[in-house]
């Protein structure tokens, strides 16, 4: 019987030559498609840069401390007029009692600064150099404040105190644990859009009525979900005012 120039190959043994050549042509033509369809979806999200921690600085601002406690910028080495900075605490925890006495004054604050894309963020100092009242520029600021209509956004419900660049957000149990463990000790919520919204990702969380949100919302930390609500624009961050029965894991 004649040799069969194209041999029957059953998966065991030397592979033979033509079969080899054919896999690793199609090997490399999925990878090559693969890496074409993450630079095509990649190129399209616009990239928020890594959180980090930025140094020390001092700045004067308006302290609002509802829904929870941010500093509309006066004056400050670091950071320009208007910007708005979310305020924490050391560790795990925000700064809500703290603030509470200063709201709508205008306050000196000191910490340690971070920054991811258009989020800034300040862990304060301990004690009253931390946080303390000034009176500088205060007749010649006004906080914009623009109502921006009801969204439904998908996202990460995340910590604004990790999410800045106080660590680095991993994925899973871990990363939703230690984002509960902030959560429930003050640090501000922040919503992390798949799509930007009027030219931010990330919007701090409120309640309908524009108050700290409940620990409805902890059992959809770290997960892709769905909610609707009305934006804000307070200074130059974006409030999501939401209901925790609008979130629905996302599709």
């Amino acid at each position: 019987m004649a040799k069969e120039k194209d041999p029957f190959f059953v998966g065991w043994g030397k592979i033979p030559k033509d079969y080899k050549v054919f896999l690793i042509s199609l090997t490399a033509s999925i990878i090559a498609v693969f890496a074409i369809l993450s630079y095509a979806i990649s190129s399209t999200q616009s990239d928020p840069g890594d959180g980090a921690l930025m140094g020390l600085t001092t700045a004067v601002g308006i302290l609002q401390a509802d829904p929870y406690p941010v500093l509309h910028v006066i004056s400050s080495g670091r950071y320009q007029p208007g910007e708005t900075i979310i305020l924490s605490g050391g560790g795990k925890r925000g700064v809500v009692k703290r603030a509470a006495g200063f709201d709508g004054q205008v306050v000196r604050a000191a910490g340690v600064t971070m920054q991811r894309g258009d989020l800034n963020g300040m862990q304060l100092r301990s004690g009253k150099n931390g946080l303390r009242g000034d009176d500088t520029g205060a007749d010649a600021f006004t906080v914009r404040v623009e109502n921006l209509g009801r969204w439904r956004l998908t996202g990460e419900i995340c910590d604004g105190k990790c999410l800045n660049g106080a660590m680095r957000p991993g994925r899973g149990l871990a990363h939703k644990a230690c984002a509960n463990l902030c959560l429930l000790g003050g640090v501000p919520p922040v919503f992390v859009s798949s799509a930007p919204v009027e030219g931010s990702e990330f919007l701090l969380m409120a309640d309908a009525n524009g108050k700290a949100v409940t620990e409805e919302i902890l059992k959809f930390t770290a997960t892709y979900v769905e909610i609707e609500g009305e934006v804000e624009r307070r200074g130059e961050l974006l409030i999501f005012k939401i209901s925790p029965e609008t979130i629905r894991l996302a599709q």
